[in-house]
């Protein structure tokens, strides 16, 4: 194997980041920022194993046993869970994969990185959600006499409406809307998939008069985020996750259950699909909905809610396990013995 140039990495990483997986792969801004992460911390590791500064690196030292080591270093040292680990690995499979496609004469070495396996292990966490009675304190809970609460009244409603990811809703302009019938909005989603979703009238009604607010402090309302923080500024995730807190803490006074739960921004986006699941649509229409890559990511809703669970039980409840009726059994000579093989 021909040794490579110390250029060489650094060019092959830039060409990843820049051209394959927005262009090729159609990655989303986040994904690559989350494969960034893990190639960051990848290169700092194989600096410290190697001895050598990160320019300096080349391709051959890219090994699977450096990858397992560094997958190692990251639940001993920075103490992350099976589930961060094999995200990261994940990063360094694509890397890889792109890796043998640029180099194919080392196609054995980062074939050998593929081989790596994911950790069994990782526990599904739990899906949390808004009950009904929650998300009605949760509405409840904001002002809607100010231009503020006017305008978080219309981010949480459309945030149920749609079960739309938040940056999803953050990204939205003017132009995104249609706000006559047949009312519905147009979602940017991962991979730059665009779907379009039913808008309530009343989510409308919200809409309009935020919009008409905005317009009043605006000139270029049409290209301007939809949402945006007292400064002017487009509102940010932190400040999503910041107001959904404050007025979580607020409904908490009406309904207690809201003091037990982890609920965050995302947590609107379950709400949507188990809503959907229990008034009886099916599943491949919530995934489309959602903008899932899959089916099976939609079906870990109907592993979650314990309501339809009670439900499937209920259909399923087998008679031979019934309590029995009030009274004494009475049982004659000829059946006794039959009875009592029976206990």
């Amino acid at each position: 194997m021909r040794r490579s140039s110390s250029t060489e990495l650094a060019q092959l990483v830039q060409r990843f980041f820049e051209d394959f997986l927005p262009g090729l792969r159609g990655m989303s801004t986040h994904t690559i920022r989350s494969y960034r992460d893990a190639l960051v911390l990848f290169l700092r590791f194989l600096a410290r194993d190697t001895r050598r500064r990160i320019e300096t690196l080349e391709l051959t030292e890219l090994t699977a046993t450096r990858v397992e080591r560094f997958l190692m270093s990251l639940e001993r040292e920075r103490h992350n869970g099976i589930t961060t680990r094999n995200t990261r690995l994940a990063a360094l499979r694509t890397f890889s994969r792109f890796l043998a496609m640029q180099r194919p004469q080392c196609l054995a070495q980062f074939q050998s990185i593929l081989n790596v396996p994911f950790k069994r292990g990782a526990r599904e966490a739990p899906v949390e959600y808004f009950d009904s009675h929650e998300l009605d304190a949760l509405f409840k809970s904001i002002d809607r006499t100010s231009v503020s609460g006017m305008r978080d009244f219309a981010l949480f409603a459309l945030m149920f409406n749609t079960g739309a990811r938040v940056q999803e809703i953050l990204n939205l302009t003017a132009q995104d809307l249609r706000l006559d019938p047949p009312y519905q909005i147009r979602l940017h989603g991962k991979g730059n998939k665009i779907r379009l979703c039913p808008l309530w009238p009343a989510t409308v009604k919200c809409l309009r008069v935020h919009i008409e607010q905005q317009a009043r402090t605006q000139v270029d309302t049409d290209g301007a985020r939809l949402f945006k923080n007292r400064s002017g500024a487009p509102l940010t995730r932190f400040g999503v996750r910041y107001l959904l807190r404050k007025y979580v803490r607020v409904g908490s006074d009406r309904v207690a259950t809201l003091r037990d739960k982890r609920l965050h921004p995302h947590s609107m986006r379950h709400t949507t699909a188990l809503s959907l699941l229990k008034s009886g649509v099916d599943f491949a229409t919530i995934s489309q909905w959602l903008g899932h890559s899959t089916l099976n990511v939609t079906m870990r809703y109907a592993r979650s809610d314990i309501d339809l669970k009670r439900a499937a039980l209920s259909q399923v409840f087998p008679d031979t396990i019934a309590p029995p009726k009030a009274g004494r059994l009475r049982i004659d000579g000829a059946e006794l013995t039959n009875w009592l093989r029976r206990l």
